[in-house]
């Protein structure tokens, strides 16, 4: 059977039942696409990095957006126009992702929703045929990733993850300074992120839904509760039902860098503390402040963020510092950067240990190769350059952190078996809980 006409008939069949889609084997997925052939992509959530990451892989040759998916119809209309006014083209508007995944004409679509809404596209789109790209955090709770790996690896489809720091050349060339061994011993590994631009969420009374808001499929898996503002675009990232808060935002893409440049899977501890002290009255669950140690087996590496205060160490608002015994890489998106440790038997001179390296400044924006390598990926069938098991590294770690500050104590991590040791409490909290009639599939 051709191509298209399988997954068009597969992709019917498993989602044209119902909300459970079918276990159906991309029997396809190692097939390549002709680098003359043009990728048709669908995009799920529209509105701020959804738009980015469309507006990145627009600038590669040979692609073509055929269908957008939102709940907020006032979003998707105000998309569609944009889209058609920039490329000519209209493209099939839906509020169902489930009704993109049947289009036989898709080949691919990238995953730019809210934190919560991340796992269930994905899984379905593996088994629908699609390739995906998976907005970061991979997912907003520890089991949803380790399901979102099987799904890769049952169906065998390309998944790329939008930690699009791996492609920027700036952040490569500091991850093999310090893979070369120049800085000596990794003592400490610090990342953080401070944010002078966000302030305080006002609390604000529940409303009816927005005109245009499908409401229970932007809640879909989470916890029936009443329309409010604060919980909805932007702002959703502060509420636990739907992400982890500066942890899982901008703690990914700095824990990313950590993990790479420490070629490091799983803490053996992780231990937190925090809270809302910038702003202790305002509607956001999530802290404002917050410190974590992870304990790895032969390094430790700390996490801090911060709201409404933005000079972090080194006088950078966000970053990774690399603690070595002979000097300090430090990194954040402008750049990179090597401060050597003094000579202890010279310090009157400042003798150096070993040649400080001044700023190298970074160059372009990293969503743009970022989209491009999973275009080339879904051509040449390669890995890509943040793969499943990166993206689900990365989001695991971010959660062990805030489940050690939301039980307020320390957590042990079995990183072989993926599970916390003897802990039933922060299990719970691992586990993904989603409101009837989504499930999470099991493979």
């Amino acid at each position: 059977m051709e191509r298209r006409k399988f997954i068009e008939y597969s992709s019917k069949s498993v989602i044209g039942a119902g909300l459970a889609v079918g276990a159906t084997q991309n029997i396809f997925a190692s097939e390549k696409i002709a680098p003359s052939d043009k990728v048709r992509l669908g995009l799920i959530g529209c509105k701020g990095i959804g738009w980015a990451n469309l507006n990145a892989v627009l600038k590669v040759p040979g692609v073509e957006f055929v269908s957008l998916c939102d709940v907020d119809q006032n979003i998707l209309i105000q998309r569609s126009a944009e889209l058609e006014k920039m490329t000519g083209k209209k493209t099939v508007n839906v509020g169902d992702y489930r009704k993109m995944l049947d289009m036989k004409d898709v080949d691919a679509v990238f995953v730019c929703t809210p934190d919560h809404w991340h796992a269930l596209p994905m899984i379905h789109a593996c088994q629908a045929g699609k390739d995906v790209y998976v907005e970061k955090p991979l997912a907003n709770s520890i089991e949803e990733c380790l399901t979102m790996v099987k799904a890769q690896k049952r169906y065998n489809n390309i998944v790329q993850v939008g930690q699009q720091q791996r492609s920027g050349v700036h952040w490569q060339n500091a991850i093999s300074y310090v893979h070369s061994g120049k800085l000596g011993k990794l003592r400490m590994i610090k990342a953080w992120s401070w944010l002078d631009w966000k302030g305080t969420v006002p609390v604000l009374p529940d409303e009816p839904v927005p005109a245009g808001v499908d409401y229970d499929m932007w809640l879909g898996p989470a916890p029936k509760v009443p329309f409010n503002k604060n919980r909805f675009h932007f702002t959703f990232r502060w509420f636990w039902d739907y992400a982890g808060g500066l942890m899982t935002d901008w703690g990914v893409h700095m824990l990313d860098i950590v993990l790479w440049g420490a070629k490091a899977g799983g803490p053996n501890s992780v231990v937190a503390a925090g809270g809302k002290y910038a702003f202790p009255n305002d509607a956001m669950q999530t802290p404002d402040m917050m410190n974590a140690v992870y304990e790895f087996n032969d390094v430790l590496m700390s996490w801090e963020h911060t709201i409404g205060i933005g000079r972090g160490p080194y006088d950078r608002s966000h970053g990774v510092a690399f603690i070595g015994s002979e000097g300090t890489l430090v990194v954040d998106r402008g750049g990179w950067e090597v401060i050597s440790e003094y000579d202890p038997n010279n310090k009157e001179m400042k003798a150096y240990k070993m040649t400080p390296v001044p700023l190298q400044k970074a160059q372009g924006d990293d969503r743009n190769p970022h989209t491009a390598n999973f275009i080339d990926c879904i051509k040449s069938r390669q890995k890509p350059i943040c793969d499943i098991e990166t993206g689900a590294n990365v989001a695991i770690n971010a959660h062990l952190g805030n489940i050690a500050y939301r039980l307020g104590k320390k957590v042990y991590w079995d990183s072989i078996n993926q599970k916390f040791i003897n802990d039933p409490q922060a299990q719970e909290l691992a586990n993904a809980h989603y409101r009837a009639p989504w499930k999470l599939p099991v493979f």
